[in-house]
């Protein structure tokens, strides 16, 4: 068997990191990306590529799989300690915000290389956390909705989804997207907009002290 020396782990790990981060790029400008382009554009040829993922397929739903795994720790490390919902809720959109690219592939990718189900599949640890929070909001009068929790749930979640279109599509600058995504998702769950806009300009203040 060959030798391998200990560089080589360590090279091979960061040219797949590397191929990773190429391609959420290359995806995101161009969802039906091939694999010759994302090599190209990684620098290296078709064949390290294939070293490390099998086909586009395998490459795609790494991709998705870090995407969806980012949501979730973003979203769970956003809401430990916080016991209003509202002030959960808000939180966990603005935690889903700072992460917008990973967000943003998963719409791109939605109706191509991952089917929408299968999005959906892998958002299911998301979506039963997000029912959790507006079951209890709703129960504790923090929420009113004529919608039950998983309802209300699937139409947060398409939300989030279009207002991820309307940043790709110019309609909604990047800069205001976070705010105006807890404050859209606060007065979906009943929330007066007063209420919701003063709660996520504290929220995000809040958000920007703890990273400074």
């Amino acid at each position: 068997m060959a030798h391998m020396t200990p560089g080589n782990p360590t090279r091979a790990d960061a040219n797949r990191r590397r191929i990773l981060d190429v391609a959420l790029a290359e995806l995101l400008r161009d969802p039906d990306a091939s694999m010759d382009q994302i090599a190209r554009a990684a620098g290296v040829v078709r064949r390290t590529v294939y070293g490390h993922f099998p086909n586009r397929e395998a490459l795609v739903g790494t991709l998705v799989d870090q995407a969806v795994e980012a949501v979730a720790a973003a979203q769970a490390v956003s809401r430990e300690g916080v016991d209003d919902p509202a002030e959960e809720l808000t939180r966990s959109v603005l935690a889903t915000w700072e992460i917008a690219d990973r967000y943003r592939l998963l719409v791109a990718l939605a109706q191509r290389s991952v089917t929408v189900q299968g999005i959906r599949e892998r958002l299911a640890p998301v979506r039963e956390a997000a029912v959790a929070l507006l079951r209890r909001g709703l129960d504790e009068g923090a929420f009113t909705s004529p919608l039950p929790a998983p309802a209300l749930s699937y139409v947060h979640e398409q939300t989030l989804f279009a207002l991820m279109e309307a940043v790709n599509d110019g309609l909604l600058p990047a800069a205001e997207a976070g705010r105006s995504a807890a404050v859209t998702m606060l007065m979906g769950a009943g929330v007066p907009t007063d209420t919701a806009t003063a709660l996520v300009v504290n929220m995000a203040s809040k958000q920007t002290s703890e990273q400074t």
